[in-house]
């Protein structure tokens, strides 16, 4: 008997995917793979850097599948294993991004300039990634609710959920991200 995958449940696909069947991983992965893109890309404000950290995402889960409560919703779990990922590569750039100044000055030539040239956007594409790179450099306690409210359209219990804070301070956290891309914005 063959199980039409594309019918089962996350919580399903998750324990055929322990048992061993890769194509439920598959589908799990086909289901959340652009949600998880988009709060890695809206984290990171690069759409190459958030390919690698949702391919990392991807992975953590895999791995950690075992730990999975199917009672929980599986896009709450995979949400914090990415908002995770996000975190762990913004400290790894931090630490790039400290070396790269340490190395000396007539090496400075060879060290990549990780920004795109301002003369290659124009138009609503240089403000999207005006907007983009401003939600990025917003705290990571300000940035996620966010993401979550305004780019994945999640409720306040469900962002709070996953974020593992209460409803009220997404609402805070919300209004304060907010206020502080305002002020960025009169700025430019």
């Amino acid at each position: 008997m063959t199980i039409d995958l594309v019918d089962c449940s996350d919580g399903e696909l998750a324990a055929l995917a322990l048992a061993g069947r890769q194509p439920a991983y598959g589908e799990l992965v086909r289901r959340h793979r652009s949600r998880v893109y988009r709060l890695a890309r809206a984290h990171i404000g690069d759409a190459e850097e958030a390919l690698d950290v949702t391919q990392a995402s991807f992975i953590a889960a895999l791995a950690s599948l075992k730990r999975y409560d199917p009672d929980r919703p599986f896009e709450a779990w995979l949400s914090r294993i990415a908002i995770n990922k996000c975190r762990d590569w913004r400290r790894r750039r931090a630490v790039r991004k400290f070396f790269a100044f340490a190395a000396p000055i007539n090496e400075a030539d060879k060290i990549a300039d990780a920004m795109p040239d301002a003369e290659q956007a124009v138009g609503d594409a240089e403000e999207l990634r005006r907007a983009v790179a401003l939600i990025a450099s917003l705290p990571s306690s300000l940035k996620e609710p966010l993401i979550l409210r305004t780019i994945e359209e999640k409720s306040e219990a469900e962002a709070a959920e996953i974020l593992g804070i209460s409803p009220k301070a997404v609402e805070m956290r919300l209004y304060r991200a907010r206020a502080r891309l305002t002020e960025m914005l009169k700025k430019i």
